[in-house]
């Protein structure tokens, strides 16, 4: 049997996951519409912001924003503000003019002062996700609202810095700790719809092997990709099953 690797030191992905890029332009605009309709995760979590923040009202702290691709969903009576971590350029390819860039858990945000946190995608990366919500629950007043959105069913990704994968009751447990209450975990997909987002994955795989062959093979593959990410996007109306693309959830900060 062939020796299989240790993974403790490994440190890049064989596939990296390429970085958004802001609503800025016409091109910018459809270049995520088309990304959200390949890429399954990030489309299911547009559908839920969407209607999360359709009614947003006050300040809106979003706290690793990348290239802040949820901010065009705010409506009017919502105000901005994009944070990140200062190496997210180094880390996830992001460098955002209007972003502030902050070190550890200095944030540069005043305690009670937002209305609504918003992290999307964030907190696998967060090494003591525990102590990171509750500096975020400090920012909120009290009966603000946070909204989130984790993977489940997503691979090892921006290897070495991807360290976990939650599940509802472990999600209610962080955000009761932290000081939340109301907490709502809602599924994005199910079985089939992780099933087609595996499929889809596994052309990009190969593509991405040094071996000829496969790589050609990887190739053959890609024209399946679009059929079977419309089976995925239409999958997603159903709401079944155990297993999911990730969750999005939302809590109050207690009163």
């Amino acid at each position: 049997m062939a020796a299989r690797r240790n993974l403790v030191n490994a440190n890049r992905d064989m596939f990296k996951p390429p970085t958004f890029v802001s609503n800025a332009t016409a091109l910018n605009r459809l270049q995520n519409k088309l990304r959200r309709f390949l890429d399954l995760q990030a489309g299911s979590i547009w559908r839920d912001l969407r209607h999360e923040l359709a009614t947003a009202r006050g300040n809106l702290l979003d706290v690793g924003c990348g290239a802040q691709v949820y901010r065009c969903l705010l409506p009017p009576a919502a105000s901005y503000r994009g944070i990140d971590a200062a190496d997210a350029k180094g880390r996830f390819g992001y460098d955002v003019p209007d972003t502030h860039y902050f070190v550890a858990d200095e944030w540069g945000v005043a305690d009670a002062s937002c209305d609504i946190l918003l992290f999307t995608e964030v907190l696998e990366h967060i090494a003591d996700p525990a102590a990171f919500l509750a500096r975020a629950r400090r920012c909120l007043r009290p009966g603000g609202r946070v909204v989130m959105t984790v993977p489940f069913a997503a691979r090892w990704h921006y290897i070495p810095e991807d360290y976990w994968r939650f599940t509802p009751s472990g999600l209610a447990r962080l955000l009761d700790g932290a000081g939340f209450d109301q907490v709502d975990v809602r599924a994005r997909g199910n079985p089939l719809t992780v099933a087609c987002y595996k499929l889809m994955a596994l052309p990009l795989m190969m593509i991405g092997q040094s071996n000829l062959l496969v790589r050609g093979l990887g190739g053959l593959l890609l024209p399946l990709v679009a059929v079977v990410a419309a089976i995925g996007n239409i999958s997603m109306v159903w709401d079944w099953g155990d297993d999911c693309l990730g969750y999005t959830a939302t809590a109050r900060a207690k009163l």
